[in-house]
């Protein structure tokens, strides 16, 4: 008889995976090395290693403060990739009770997801969070794409299909540097380090000095048969431009690291219009901060 395979145990396979691919992609682009990494937040070279190669437990909210503090991120960004959002807001609860009947008015009114982000909107105007090392905010992914720069149900054999598409679009006509040339630098850093973040996304990415942050958002009619950390192949693909490395380059890589984590492709790759995808990728961006 043949054996039932354990599909809880391959799910959490599957998260491990996809969180160190997620880590690791951070690490290399914020220019730490892994010892560097492990020294500043007090474990082992070895440790972080089997993290990022999701041979262990993703690390408890305090350790992914500390990862996050060294990268020069926002915790939430590691806590909701690391799926620790609920030990997070369970210690709050135990802090401070009164939010109990805060969580339990929204649950009364039944809040649908635009109404929350109604709700959060007030709360980031009225208590915003302080950026870490004084920056500004970084912009959100669906601000950076126009109905020109998303490709809908793009056909391809190779990611090196994708990015050449891609490039066309980004580099601009009569710009500093040719399209041909920008794919060759994005195909350069994904040959360096893959980008495949997990449940079928991938972001190819180049920093050119003096260039404005953009992207190209693309869906794939048919997956693309590649390795990535949970298996899954790739079927939605961002591709950024930055102008420079730092916490804002580092906060728009996490953003599409968060599309995995919500298995948001689906919606994503569902879509029938380039504006019906980026009003979609706007909402889940204001219901999760």
């Amino acid at each position: 008889m043949a054996a039932v395979p354990d599909i809880g145990s391959a799910s959490r396979a599957r998260a491990l995976a996809e969180f160190g691919a997620a880590l690791r992609l951070l690490r290399v682009e914020a220019g730490m090395s892994l010892r560097a990494l492990a020294q500043r937040i007090g474990v082992s070279s070895a440790y972080l290693s089997r993290v990022e190669h999701g041979h262990d437990a993703i690390p408890t909210p305090d350790r992914l403060t500390a990862i996050a503090s060294a990268l020069g991120l926002r915790p939430a960004l590691l806590l909701e990739l690391g799926h620790q959002v609920e030990p997070l807001v369970a210690r709050y609860l135990d802090r401070v009770p009164a939010a109990n009947a805060l969580f339990l008015e929204i649950a009364r009114r039944r809040l649908t997801g635009p109404q929350l982000a109604r709700v959060k909107a007030f709360i980031d105007a009225e208590f915003p969070l302080g950026a870490p090392f004084g920056a500004a905010p970084a912009p959100r992914l669906s601000a950076l794409l126009t109905p020109e720069r998303i490709v809908l149900r793009l056909s391809c054999a190779h990611l090196e299909d994708v990015i050449d598409v891609a490039a066309s679009r980004l580099a601009p006509p009569g710009g500093a540097i040719a399209a041909s040339a920008l794919a060759q630098e994005i195909l350069r850093r994904e040959r360096e380090s893959p980008t495949a973040l997990g449940n079928g996304v991938a972001v190819p990415h180049a920093i050119l000095p003096g260039a404005c942050a953009a992207a190209v958002l693309a869906t794939l009619v048919e997956p693309l048969a590649v390795p990535t950390p949970g298996g899954a192949p790739l079927r939605l693909i961002v591709v950024l431009v930055s102008g420079e490395g730092g916490r804002a380059h580092l906060e728009l890589l996490a953003q599409v690291a968060r599309l995995a984590v919500h298995d948001a492709a689906d919606a994503l790759c569902a879509a029938e219009s380039p504006a019906q995808l980026i009003e979609q990728l706007a909402q889940l961006e204001a219901g999760c901060g």
